[in-house]
């Protein structure tokens, strides 16, 4: 089967099925080039989607990852940022493999093509100028033989008419003899030229097409095999990034069935626990016999206390921590040795900070120690350089460790206090009834990080004039309404907006100035007046306090 014998006569459809191939090579090209945009765009948006999930460095996101269900999360974008990579591995080999290849490969079939269809087209022309030439020579033959019959018709009439002279038929005769020669070499040209011809036909149709248009047809096999070639390695590329991916996804799956639930949960245990002991039952008190009571252990340890505080019970009761509602603290406001934190969370951020500083201590004697090579090496070598020139540095390194190591002996103080205090709390140091016992104010005063928690890590807790919880309002308050107040010791100007949504704590308005009736006693809380029917307590660093120095029981403001 050959189309040089087959389609001899097609040579204008094999031009166009030709064409039609390159066609069609050509929007394959396309094809391989739109799914290599469309992995790029994909990779790029599994990247994006990856990367929008990320936590956030040295935010609090970052902290909620060390639970093994947000770790296996994270397991996942990371993996998910390798399936992206093995998309862009595909489209960078669909460009290099296939559509470069291809390309480079269309644009010399084209030339390959342009060349065989000239040689056609020459060949054609070739074959049409000896038609030409054939029809030439045979019209003229034709011609000449007419001449010749005219020439010989016109001799034979004029040598039978008697009248004509003798000379008259002898150059009619010649006439004749030269018409027929002409004739006869005609012929010869004609025969000549016809043999040409048949010759020129038979390699044309069998030798000059048939090759020519093998070369076309082995030219178009080529490109069926290439472009079948291609498609193979167009699934090869998908094919060989199957193992990385299902690579990928075994690892999901491993950080799925890495999850521990226990462990995240003693995590939590561990990020929330306040290190206080629950409340412990509420004592009894009798009021059936009102002549004869008495101040309980939970009431205010003085007369003139407890008045005050009964009369304005209704407004600063006791309460039990855990169940109430929780008040926040602004960003910024916590102190440097995070007592607004509840003992055990104090526990860890301070251990967290010691931590840190010694790190950087080593990071600087590390420093320090390079710097100190480096001297010797130029005390050594002083071509390298001015040894001089290192003292400045290690000065100031040495500087930096002395100011980073008496920053941990500070956190260290604070952290012994506090794991000092955690283990060895008595039962005077917890809540007893819900509330602080009255008869042991050092207890209290040891204790003054024991504050109710609230979400955000930070803590309060209402306390009396002297570190104890005033006791609940009841229906004798009507008993000291003749009371006088307590007398205000200064004046405070509020730095802040507080809300104050809990029993015993009073709101105020940025700007706001107020009386002061009792000073922060080391619990975080300062307890101001508005009017004589408005007063509790607020954050002191909610508040800028201008103490009366001349006032009973003023301390002097720092």
């Amino acid at each position: 089967m050959s189309w040089g014998t087959e389609l001899w006569d097609q040579f204008d459809n094999l031009e166009k099925h030709t064409q039609w191939g390159i066609d069609i090579l050509e929007k394959y090209i396309k094809f391989v080039k739109e799914r290599t945009e469309i992995e790029l765009s994909y990779a790029k948006q599994l990247r994006n989607l990856a990367k929008k999930y990320q936590p956030k460095k040295n935010s609090k996101e970052e902290e909620e990852y060390r639970y093994t269900a947000c770790k296996a999360f994270l397991s996942t974008l990371n993996e998910m940022n390798d399936y992206a990579g093995q998309h862009e591995v595909i489209s960078e080999n669909m460009t290099s493999n296939i559509t470069v290849e291809l390309a480079r490969y269309v644009q010399e079939l084209k030339q390959e093509r342009k060349s065989y269809f000239h040689d056609g087209r020459k060949a054609q022309q070739h074959i049409e100028i000896c038609w030409k030439q054939l029809e030439s020579s045979k019209r003229r033959f034709e011609r000449d033989c007419k001449e010749a019959d005219r020439a010989q018709q016109y001799f034979e009439k004029m040598d039978a008419d008697i009248n004509v002279t003798k000379a008259d038929v002898e150059k009619a005769r010649q006439q004749a003899q030269v018409r027929h020669q002409m004739a006869e070499d005609s012929k010869a040209d004609y025969s000549s030229i016809l043999q040409k011809f048949n010759h020129e036909q038979h390699e044309y149709y069998h030798t000059h097409i048939p090759n020519i248009f093998q070369k076309i047809q082995e030219m178009e096999e080529r490109r069926i095999v290439r472009i079948g070639e291609s498609m193979k390695t167009y699934a090869e590329v998908d094919r060989q990034v199957i193992p990385i991916i299902g690579k990928c996804l075994d690892e999901i799956v491993k950080a799925a069935e890495s999850i521990d639930q226990k462990n995240d949960s003693q995590l939590v245990i561990e990020a929330y626990k306040s290190g206080f002991e629950p409340p412990g039952d509420i004592e009894f008190e009798d009021y059936t016999q009102p002549m004869k009571r008495t101040v309980s252990d939970n009431s205010l340890s003085n007369s003139r206390e407890g008045k005050s505080e009964l009369k304005f019970g209704g407004k600063s009761k006791g309460k039990l921590w855990p169940f109430i509602k929780k008040n926040k603290v602004l960003m910024g406001a916590t102190p440097e040795d995070f007592s607004n934190l509840p003992p055990e969370q104090r526990r860890k951020k301070l251990q967290q900070k010691v931590d840190e500083l010694n790190k950087e201590i080593q990071k600087e004697m590390d420093q320090r120690d390079a710097i100190t090579k480096m001297k010797d090496v130029y005390l050594k070598n002083p071509q390298m350089g001015d040894p001089a020139s290192l003292d400045h540095k290690l000065a100031e390194v040495s500087q930096n460790i002395e100011k980073l190591r008496l920053e941990a002996q500070k956190f260290e103080a604070w952290l012994a206090e506090v794991e000092g205090r955690l283990p060895a709390r008595s039962e005077q140091g917890r809540r007893q009834s819900g509330m602080f016992d009255a008869q042991n104010p050092a207890t209290v005063n040891s204790c003054a990080q024991d504050r109710e928690s609230s979400p955000d890590g930070s803590y309060t807790e209402e306390q009396s004039q002297e570190g104890e919880v005033k006791v609940l309002a009841t229906d004798f308050d009507d008993e000291f309404d003749e009371e006088e107040p307590l007398p205000a010791i200064g004046t405070c100007k509020a730095l802040y907006t507080f809300e104050g949504q809990n029993e015993g704590t009073v709101s105020v308005v940025e700007g706001e100035t107020l009386y002061v009736i009792e000073e922060d006693k080391g619990d975080g809380w300062t307890r101001i007046r508005r009017n004589e029917d408005e007063e509790g307590y607020v954050p002191t660093s909610y508040v800028e306090v201008y103490l009366d120095k001349n006032a009973k029981g003023a301390k002097t403001y720092i």
